[in-house]
């Protein structure tokens, strides 16, 4: 395997010279990110060139790097409150990964939205239909859009849900609640009436914690 990740690195270096935003092996897992712009005909050569050959997308999710990559803040939080755009570019990202049955072979490309107020990429079902469902999920979870896609709708939470529950800055109580109003004999939703309890700050144990002194 290390091998045929050794091939499939020298073979995107020399087909995606001026189109690789960087290539990485870490832990044998070969990671290509890529510019929005491009993503499109990369991700479509990527699966016709005879050199490259990947038949199959295995998985596709969305990414929300808000916040990632930040120290405990005083308090003991888990994290602050900002981004990091030292360390990646936009806050919304797309994940595909890709296998190669011919060449056994696999692959990560990470493509990151331009926009963090509207991120939107290109759909790929025209290249593997299977992702029509993984990119209404990351719609529906981090409001990713993608562009040419056939039905792009909710797919897990309900068609009167508010917002993305996967965005790291979505209220863990939500914002509507449902309930079923037995003098309307019907669902209605409201505004959230359950009061956020105030969650136990983390705590930074010593080293000997527990340990016999």
């Amino acid at each position: 395997m290390a091998a045929n990740l050794n091939v499939l690195t020298d073979k995107l270096n020399s087909i995606f010279t001026n189109q690789i935003v960087s290539l990485e092996n870490t832990l044998s897992e070969l990671t290509l990110v890529i510019n929005a712009i491009d993503m499109l005909e990369i991700l479509t050569r990527l699966r016709d060139d005879p050199d490259l050959c990947f038949e199959q997308m295995m998985d596709l999710c969305g990414v929300d790097y808000f916040t990632y990559g930040s120290d405990v803040c005083e308090g003991g939080a888990y994290l602050k409150s900002d981004f990091v755009p030292e360390a990646y570019p936009s806050r919304f990202a797309v994940v595909y990964h890709l296998l190669s049955i011919t060449h056994n072979v696999r692959l990560r490309v990470r493509v990151f939205a331009t926009d963090n107020d509207l991120p939107i990429l290109g759909s790929v079902v025209n290249i593997w239909p299977c992702a029509n469902w993984y990119e209404r999920e990351a719609f529906d979870l981090y409001g990713i859009v993608f562009t040419g896609h056939p039905d792009l709708r909710r797919l897990l939470t309900d068609y009167g849900f508010v917002g993305n529950p996967f965005r790291k800055d979505f209220p863990l109580s939500g914002h509507v609640e449902m309930r079923y109003d037995p003098e309307q004999q019907r669902v209605i939703y409201q505004p959230v009436v359950i009061e956020p309890r105030e969650l136990v700050p983390r705590i930074i144990r010593e080293n000997n914690y527990g340990g016999v002194k």
